[in-house]
This record gives structure tokens, sequence and C-alpha cells, in this order.
């Protein structure tokens, strides 16, 4: 009789066959040609315009409501350009780099160099946020690089996680990429698995049990959390692109963005006449939001219970909530999750809302008086993934740069760093490890192997390097020394 084994055990044996079986087809390929390399990009790229689609109605679906056009613009095409960007450079990256050499080796012909060399399978846990863009976003430089794939999808997103599967399934062997759908025991036996390479995408608190799963097999790792980003306005801002671009960021998929403005510092004087900014951008944007196509719905009941037990320890502890709801539309007994805009004004740092990332549609106002505070304020707490600052004052702007570490930076607007495919993304501390993008990213799933090419020269007798020691040694130690 044959014995009966765990679930647990089960998945993890059917994913290591999965993981040896793309490990022995890396291997018996030997080098990945840039021809190979652009074809699996392309293949990748052709699947996301086939079924922009259906991707957009998977999403709607697990999302209960979200624009097909926001989907197609969010995930579809910012999936998309990373892939194209990777397809256009990938023959320069993958170029040999040559180092400079000590002297006086290269007098005599020694040279160095570095060759990117892939590193074999690459896990990617991919969020429920943006799951198509952050699936195929890393994806785009792990091709580059000349890697195999396994990715597992969120959870929170059946539909889109089992479409992703069906994509890949259809133009990619097992042996390349393969996606494992399921959950959370399947995403558990998913990080405990011996990748050459695993970038986690979501929230802190997963991030470190996956860390601590990959640990067990030293399997080197890329952490893209969140955090608090703050929003700093300058007392010479111009209001309205303030208004205008804040609250673009927090409302767009519902502020469900581990870069959204999590806060925002304006000064004090001005109080008064961002609230009133801040609701005429959201009546600009949003005339109704209950059945506007263009307003996402929290991801599911369990994310709109936390937001909605945020407000009201917000509202508990001092806080004033200002909804931003233009049409005054009753949001009790909707088909879904929507949740207007608010903004918090007089925060206390005792509230949840000023403890966690708030992933959601909520924005506490704080006001300043002088820089220093806010610089202050924002060192108080763990770093975040982006720092947005608005204003034109060049020496105010370098202060913030040089004292507060955040994963990235973008001036007089929010988010739009990590839309620029030649920077690195990624955070610091608490809001991430390691940065991907471009050719940072294909450095990430690489291996940069050094090599050095030594002259045919007898160097070691020429400068003393081999025993019996002499005064050539000593002179080599000499000009060693020498500073």
């Amino acid at each position: 009789m044959n014995a009966i084994i765990p679930q647990d055990t089960q998945a993890v044996l059917e994913l290591t066959t999965r993981l040896k079986t793309q490990r022995a087809a890396f291997l018996a390929e030997g080098h990945v040609s840039a021809e190979v390399r652009i074809d699996r990009i392309n293949r990748a790229i052709a699947q996301l315009q086939k079924y922009q689609v259906q991707i957009a109605e998977a999403l709607n679906s697990d999302f209960g409501h979200r624009s097909t056009q926001h989907s197609k613009l969010m995930d579809v095409a910012a999936g998309v350009g990373p892939l194209v960007h990777a397809r256009k450079h990938v023959k320069k990256w993958m170029r040999a780099e040559k180092r400079s050499t000590l002297f006086p080796l290269n007098l005599f012909g020694a040279r160095s160099r570095v060759e990117y060399q892939p590193l074999g399978v690459v896990g990617i846990i991919s969020p429920w946020n943006f799951p198509v863009n952050l699936t195929f976003a890393p994806l785009a430089q792990v091709l580059a690089a000349g890697n195999r794939a396994m990715i597992k999808p969120s959870e929170f997103t059946p539909a889109t996680s089992e479409l992703i599967k069906r994509m890949v399934e259809e133009v990619f062997d097992p042996s390349e990429i393969s996606v494992i759908t399921g959950g959370p025991e399947i995403g558990q036996a998913f990080s405990s698995l011996a990748f050459d390479h695993l970038i986690f995408t979501g929230a802190t608190s997963i991030a470190k049990h996956v860390m601590t799963a990959a640990a067990q097999n030293l399997v080197r790792v890329t952490l893209e959390l969140g955090g608090k980003s703050p929003v700093i306005v300058s007392e010479g801002a111009d209001p309205k692109l303030v208004c205008d671009r804040v609250m673009w960021g927090k409302t767009t998929n519902a502020g469900q963005i581990c870069l959204a403005p999590d806060y925002c510092f304006v000064p004090e004087r001005a109080l008064n006449q961002y609230i009133e900014g801040f609701k005429a951008s959201t009546a600009k944007m949003f005339p109704s939001l209950l059945n506007n196509n263009d307003y996402t719905s929290v991801i599911n009941q369990r994310h709109f219970d936390r937001l909605t037990k945020y407000l009201a320890d917000a509202k508990a502890k001092g806080a004033t909530i200002i909804e931003l709801n233009p049409a005054n539309e009753t949001f009790e007994g909707q088909p879904h999750h929507k949740i207007p805009p608010m903004l918090l004004l007089d925060c206390t740092d005792d509230m949840l809302v000023m403890q966690e990332e708030i992933f959601g549609p909520l924005m506490p106002i704080k006001t300043y008086r002088d820089i220093d505070e806010v610089i202050g304020f924002v060192n108080s707490k763990p770093r975040p993934l982006g720092l947005y600052y608005f204003g034109d004052d060049k020496q105010e702007e370098r202060a913030l740069l040089d004292r507060t570490t955040s994963g990235g930076v973008t001036i007089n607007d929010v988010i739009m760093h990590v839309s620029q495919e030649d920077l690195p993304f990624g955070g610091v501390g608490p809001s991430g490890m390691g940065a991907y993008h471009g050719f940072d990213g294909f450095k990430t799933f690489s291996h940069a192997k050094s090599i050095f090419s030594q002259s045919k020269m007898d160097i070691n007798g020429m400068t003393g390097m081999n025993p019996p020691f002499n005064e050539k040694t000593d002179k080599t130690i000499q000009q060693m020394l020498k500073g």
C-alpha cells in the first residue's frame, strides 16, 4: 500500500521536479544566443498583445470592478514596455566589459574582462495589484539574461493567474517558462525551492517568510516591497500641479500601488488651499465614483475591511476625515468594494493609518513650518520605496536628496520614476532589497564572471614573486606600497 504524502510535501516534490527539468534544459542548452533570448521575449510580447482584451476582462472579474483602459494601460502596455526595451538592448548588454588590469601586468599583455552569464532558473512571485505587469516586467530581464523562469502569480487574482498560465503554456515549453497557480501553501513551497535567484513583489510581512525560506538554500533574492512613501510640498510649489498629480497617484488603482503617495506634507499656512485643491482634482477626474468605470474597486473584502479599520481607528483617535465624494453617493450595499478617496487631518503617530502602508485611497495630510521638521519625520520612519518632492527650490530639493534615504525619488510628480526603464527600481531596508529594470535588471539576473588572461611572459620571475625572494621582490613590494 502506497504511503499517503502530505499535500505540502507533494507540492514541493512536484515543484522540485519542474525545477530539475528546467535546470537540466538550461545546462543542456549551453550558451544562450541573443537570437534565442529575443525569440523568447518576442513570444511574451505577442501574448500580451494577443490577450489584452481577455486580460482586462480577467482583472475586472478579480477586482470586482476595474476599467478596461486602466488594465490595458497599467498592466498590458506597462508589461510590454520592459520587454521591448530588453529586446532593443540585449545584444549590447551581453557584450563583455573590459576592465583595467593591475600595473605592470597590463604592460606585458595581461587583460581583464567581465562576462555576464545566465544564472539558470529564476523564480518570480508576482502580486495581485498589477499581476500582469509585475509578472512580465521582471520576466523581460530574466529572459534577456538568458534564464529559464518559474512563475507563481497571486491567488488573490485567480482569473488573471489562470489566464497568465494559459498564455505562457500556449507558446513556451515548460522547460523554458512554467506557471504555478495555487494558494499560500503552494507559495510557501515555491519560495523554498533551490532557485538560482528569486524575485518577490509584495508585502514586507510576507517577504520575511520568503527570505527565510530562500535562505535555507542560499538563494539570493530581490525583494520589491513598499512602505509609506511621503509627498513633500514646498512653499513655492504650484498648488494645482501638486493636487492633480498627487490625487492621480492616490486614486490610480484605488491607491493599491506599492509606490502610491502614502501621506502628504504641505505648508501649514496653505492647508485649506490644498484641501480644496485635492477636492477639485478628484472631482475633475471622477465626477462620480460608485458607477464610474474609471474608478477601481478595492481588491476584496479582506482589504476593504482593513481600510475601514484604519478609518475607524483614526476617527476614534481624533482625526478629521474629509470624504472626496463629488456626487455625494452612498457606498453601502454596493456590489463591489469601492471606497471614495479620503483626506485625513490631525493624524498622530499612534494611528494605524500612520503606522501601516495604506495601499488604498486614504491620504493623511500633515503640515509643517520648516523643512527640517519634514526631514526629521521621514528619517524617524522606516525607509520608503519612493519619495516625492514638489517645488523649484534647488537647495531644499538637495537637502531632501542628501538627508533622506528612499528606494527612488520623483520630483514634481509621483510614482513615475518606476516607468523609466533605464533607472534601477528597488527599495532599501524594509521597502526592498536589490533592484531590476533595464540593464540593472539584466545584471541582477546574471552572474558577472570575472576573467583574467595572463601574459605568457615570466612575470613572476621578472618581479620576484617566486621564491627564492630577492632584491626584485623588495622592489616590487616598495612599488606596491606607494600611495
